[in-house]
């Protein structure tokens, strides 16, 4: 993988540092009140978007063409800027819609920063929470929260039969899979709450997360943070999780191994 120099990551990581308190400051001085939600599936399936949403995106791309011009940009609601460059931003404005329209304050803004399709530089910001996660390098991950920063690192050396499992299907397999995945269902004992899982699994509160239908504004901005906190994460079928799709992420190789062989039956 092609990684930044130092000065790059200084450059893009405190870039973010600063938009996750932008974020913030936008959400309660224009967002934080009613807003319009539409179905972007026309009433087949359900796939809401809020006026929110797409107000985010527009802040977060104005932001980044100010300081990054030539930069590429993937963002859900406004699509593909291409450019040159191959530096490319992916942006989900809102992680986890469903939740900010019932008012549950797992949702976030979610951004990476991908070089030559890898990405680098995650950004994972809450901001009902007041806490947002991001990495300054491969190897350093923190979480910033009530004014403090902490360094973050996943549960590594936790044992197969004590980890926490959180998982959510989304759709991705149908009843009659899941009951081919009885240990599966069984370790299933903890909630998965949008990105805020994967995060948790990163501050070690959590050992196993696994989610199914991911695009990649859902993914790549976790990606920096999961492996710079020291996990594993790939799809159900342990591909590179760049692709998206079904996504495993778990504290450490081993446990990794096992939870990719009792997915196997779902994961073709």
């Amino acid at each position: 993988m092609n990684l930044l120099s130092v000065k790059e990551y200084n450059l893009y990581s405190n870039f973010l540092n600063i938009l996750a308190k932008d974020l913030n400051k936008f959400y309660y001085s224009k967002l934080n009140k009613t807003f319009k939600i539409s179905n972007k599936l026309d009433g087949k399936e359900y796939d809401p978007v809020t006026t929110s949403d797409k107000a985010f995106e527009k802040f977060i791309r104005l932001k980044i063409k100010k300081k990054f011009p030539n930069h590429q940009v993937i963002g859900e609601e406004f699509g593909h800027k291409k450019s040159t460059s191959d530096f490319t931003w992916v942006i989900d404005p809102i992680d986890g819609t469903r939740s900010f329209v019932i008012g549950n304050p797992t949702w976030s803004n979610l951004i990476a920063l991908n070089y030559k399709g890898n990405p680098v530089i995650g950004l994972a910001n809450f901001p009902i929470l007041n806490k947002y996660y991001l990495n300054f390098n491969n190897k350093s991950a923190f979480v910033f929260e009530k004014g403090k920063k902490r360094k973050i690192s996943v549960s590594k050396d936790i044992p197969f039969n004590q980890i926490k499992v959180s998982g959510a299907f989304h759709g991705a397999i149908s009843l009659k899979q899941q009951m081919t995945i009885p240990k599966v269902l069984r370790l299933m004992q903890f909630p998965t709450a949008d990105a805020l899982s994967y995060s948790h699994l990163c501050e070690g509160k959590i050992d196993v997360v696994f989610q199914g239908t991911n695009k990649i504004w859902d993914i790549h901005p976790l990606i920096p943070i999961i492996k710079a906190a020291g996990g594993t994460v790939t799809t159900w079928d342990d591909r590179d999780a760049v692709n998206a799709g079904s996504i495993l992420v778990s504290a450490n190789q081993s446990i990794h191994n096992k939870m990719l062989k009792l997915l196997k039956p779902v994961s073709k």
